[in-house]
């Protein structure tokens, strides 16, 4: 049986971040990521202000700052059939609030292989790849002692743990064998990822939603490339996959004109990814013994792009409220208590409610207007407040890159700048 004090179950961002904490206040933990490496297509690649400022704290600045990105200061959407931006959200406008006003579009494996390097370096961290949680442990009270996994190779095991977290996302495993009660709200769309060539002499800088009859769409510029989301309503993957790519590429030149001549870059509808959006908050986030954030608690809508920062806030709460706990038990003391546990949601849950009440605006009053053919734009009201107040952009903005309650890097988990690493092979196992 082998043992460890937190077992973290998914190493996306919310997870790795957990780890690296915890690790760095001198809990034994152990990561368990399912796949073989970080190598996903279509993942969350914004870094938010906030995320960026909580590298710097934990002295990874200069190691992010080396990997290759792109950096977006503006939010804005169509406003005519000409193509005209109008920026509702300024991150321009945030400097001086925070350290770094803008997004940094950073390929999420490039982020999770750092924070996998520096979670390395400290002794009591472990990240298990290919290993997938198949089910969870219990005591004779009924509380959760771990997890059962398997390997690649389909060997099964077992972890003993005095705290699993869950940050395997919306469809975690874990949370579905806690059956902890899902609140859930209606989601109107589903997104459909894919990526088109960007010519090296393209400076398109801002995030720049897309709007056409009864679809919308966004294109991040990324370095090299443009990831495109294409939005239409929930349920559509089948007959979208039936119509074939040529009309997918019909649909897109549609959408945005400016794309047209490179939509033959789409050979198949395999390289089109399906999202089946939706929006959800547990009730409650815990069970005796196990503890569920980011996706795993709420899984967010991809409007604003924030459930990435979301997530990763989320783990720096949990790692400032329960190290000591942990530390408590790896001692020899008494268990983390559920009141403890709570108290990560207690902390998360305004800023948690806040961003789905957004989304959920966004939904009624631009997504599905849109999808129905009923709007080609904002809200008129939002438009001539940006129009005529400029300066309004700065609430979005600091909605989207910093949030209610910006979390920073505890004082156990502080470093010095460290320097950048050599790069080196990826390994299926860092211990």
């Amino acid at each position: 049986m082998e043992r460890t004090t937190c077992c973290v179950v998914g190493g996306g961002p919310a997870g790795m971040v957990l780890g690296l904490l915890l690790a760095r206040a001198g809990v034994e933990v152990t990561v368990l990521e399912k796949h073989a490496d970080f190598l996903r297509d279509f993942r969350g690649d914004t870094v938010h202000p906030t995320t960026l400022d909580l590298l710097e704290e934990l002295g990874l600045g200069e190691r992010f700052d080396a990997l290759p990105q792109s950096r977006l200061d503006r939010v804005g959407f169509p406003v005519d059939t000409e193509g005209t931006i109008l920026a509702i959200g300024d991150l321009r406008r945030l400097a001086g609030r925070v350290r770094h006003p803008y997004i940094a579009m950073v390929p999420q494996w490039d982020l999770l292989d750092l924070l996998a390097d520096a979670g390395a370096e400290e002794p009591t961290f472990t990240l298990r790849m290919s290993t997938e949680v198949t089910g969870l442990r219990r005591g004779p009270d009924g509380a959760v002692t771990g997890v059962e996994y398997r390997t690649a190779a389909g060997v099964p095991g077992e972890i003993a743990a005095d705290l699993t977290v869950a940050c395997d996302g919306r469809g975690s495993a874990a949370r579905a064998g806690a059956g902890l009660e899902v609140l859930d709200f209606p989601c109107p769309m589903d997104v459909w990822w894919f990526r088109l060539p960007r010519p090296a002499e393209d400076a398109t800088a801002a995030l720049t939603p897309r709007i056409a009859r009864g679809r919308l769409g966004v294109v991040i510029p990324r370095e090299g490339y443009f990831q495109v989301a294409y939005i239409a309503a929930k349920g559509r993957d089948a007959e979208l996959r039936a119509r074939g790519i040529e009309a997918f590429r019909a649909d897109v030149a549609e959408l945005a004109p400016d794309l047209a001549d490179r939509v033959d870059a789409l050979t198949s509808m395999d390289e089109v990814k399906h999202l089946d959006v939706r929006l959800d908050r547990l009730r409650r986030w815990h069970v005796d013994g196990l503890l569920c954030l980011g996706d795993a608690a709420h899984a967010m809508s991809p409007i604003g792009g924030v459930g990435i920062n979301l997530a990763v806030q989320d783990a720096v709460a949990a790692a400032t409220l329960l190290a000591a706990p942990l530390q408590r038990r790896q001692r020899g003391g008494g268990r983390v208590t559920g009141a403890e546990l709570d108290g990560v949601r207690r902390r998360r849950l305004l800023p948690t409610i806040a961003v789905q009440t957004l989304q959920r605006f966004m939904h009624r009053a631009l997504v599905r207007p849109t999808l129905a053919g009923r709007r080609a734009g904002p809200p008129k009201i939002v438009q001539r407040l940006a129009e005529r107040v400029p300066a309004v952009t700065i609430v979005p903005a600091y909605l989207i890159g910093v949030g209610l309650r910006p979390e920073h890097a505890p004082g156990f988990a502080r470093r010095a700048p460290m320097p950048v690493a050599p790069a080196g092979p990826a390994v299926a196992d860092r211990a």
